[in-house]
């Protein structure tokens, strides 16, 4: 099931020993720059010639009507919509312990009011085209709309057999307060919704994850637009277990992100052998009955890896160096390890904390930094859709005491205007 890697001997010296994906050469490059430049140039007409290219389906308008979302959460069945409203509580109530309340700092006659507001425009993205992701409508319209956002915009790849968004991703877009829906994918919704269309106004922030194309796209639009979090690409699974791991949850959970599909990556360490023969055992009897079995193949052979290490201290070592977007720790006082852990967007402690709670239903959104952004980076919150501002009052009383420090700093960078800003105040304070 996994490609083996023996890194055994090397205690923590495994950084350069580890295949890692990297994105310089790659050839969606080229094609997504296309993308955008031509989205720029042509708008609606693009993103219409480029979803029946890239989708197979032929649209009218990209714009999802206000009337299909309505429907949408009759036509899902009570579980699923009684699934979705307890996602959107807990995502709810975990963000909402992410505001900050204004802060008043009073000092020496200067005045700081500190504060947050939110950008006024946010634009999702949800993959689509063959499966439906209404978790990630959750994941990301939850957090902007309590961070305040006035307009939240979702863009998803029509469904390749009915031509429509499906009903799921439009109930979830409707219990969590989305405002607009487009049906466009791919590289084409990063680049309508950072320059916007005549369909698409503009948004200020892009949040969202997608396949490699929808993650170059957000990388070559950044500083146009924001782009939320980090780089969040295909999915990343890392289980480092030990003898008190149970095989079969160790084997399921380094499949479930796999089945995402292709340029995911998928690993499991370990310092005893024993436990990899026996997760590996398990995963292939796993897999010979998994519904999508086909993806998870796909992408065990080019990203899965099973990792011998020599102990704990070098199987964090390997966890640093990938910095995975999920990490799972199946070992004897898993609490203890995660707090020795620098790099991972999400950790799991113990056999009973799959990441498939974190993708679902814990709180915390699931769009996680991948391609080892997780060394500077973190999960979506609610501060991506913020923007801090700090408003400044001074007194005579602040003239003097900052002052002078500013004329001796100012003088040093040779900056006399920034100084004389200062020096006509003082004067004017003296009365001369």
């Amino acid at each position: 099931m996994l490609n083996r890697l023996d890194l055994r001997g090397h205690g923590t010296d495994v950084a350069n020993r580890l295949p890692r994906p990297t994105l310089d050469g790659s050839e969606p490059v080229e094609a997504v720059r296309e993308i955008i430049s031509d989205v720029r140039s042509k708008g609606d007409e693009a993103l219409l010639e480029l979803t029946a290219k890239f989708d197979g389906v032929e649209l009218a308008s990209v714009r999802v009507a206000q009337a299909e979302l309505d429907a949408a959460l009759d036509n899902i069945s009570s579980g699923l919509r009684e699934a979705l409203e307890a996602s959107v509580a807990s995502v709810d109530l975990f963000h909402q312990h992410q505001l900050r309340a204004p802060e008043v700092i009073d000092r020496d006659g200067v005045v700081i009011n500190a504060y947050q507001k939110p950008i006024q425009r946010a634009g999702l993205y949800v993959p689509g085209g063959r499966a439906e992701y209404p978790s990630t409508v959750v994941m990301t319209a939850v957090p902007a709309k309590v961070a305040g956002v006035g307009s939240v915009a979702l863009c998803v790849p029509p469904n390749r057999t009915t031509g429509k968004v499906a009903d799921s991703v439009l109930a979830a877009a409707k219990l969590s307060g989305v405002d607009e829906v487009y049906a466009v994918g791919g590289a084409q919704a990063i680049a309508a919704m950072a320059y916007g269309t005549k369909s698409i106004p503009p948004v200020d922030v892009i949040a969202g994850p997608g396949n490699i194309y929808v993650a170059l796209a957000k990388q070559m639009v950044a500083g146009d637009v924001g782009v939320a979090a980090a780089f969040a690409g295909p999915s990343e699974v890392v289980v480092v277990a030990d003898e008190t791991a149970v095989p079969e949850f160790a084997a399921i959970d380094v499949m479930l992100q796999a089945e995402h599909g292709p340029d995911g990556l998928a690993w499991l360490i370990t310092w005893d052998e024993a436990v990899a023969d026996a997760v590996c055992e398990a995963g292939n009897a796993l897999l010979a009955t998994a519904v999508r079995a086909d993806e998870i193949r796909s992408t065990l052979a080019e990203g899965g890896y099973v990792a011998l290490v020599d102990d704990e201290a070098a199987a964090l070592a390997v966890v640093d160096a990938i910095a995975p977007e999920h990490l799972e720790l199946q070992v004897a006082d898993a609490e203890s390890l995660a707090a020795r852990v620098n790099n991972a967007g999400a950790i799991f402690c113990g056999n009973l904390a799959p990441a498939s709670l974190g993708d679902y239903i814990i709180g915390p959104s699931h769009v996680l930094p991948t391609y080892g952004s997780a060394r500077f980076a973190s999960a979506l919150t609610v501060g991506d859709f913020m923007k801090d501002h700090h408003v400044v009052t001074v007194n005579t009383d602040g003239i003097s005491n900052f002052g002078p420090h500013v004329i001796t700093l100012a003088e040093a960078e040779g900056l006399d205007s920034h100084a004389e800003s200062i020096r006509l105040r003082m004067k004017a304070g003296d009365g001369k």
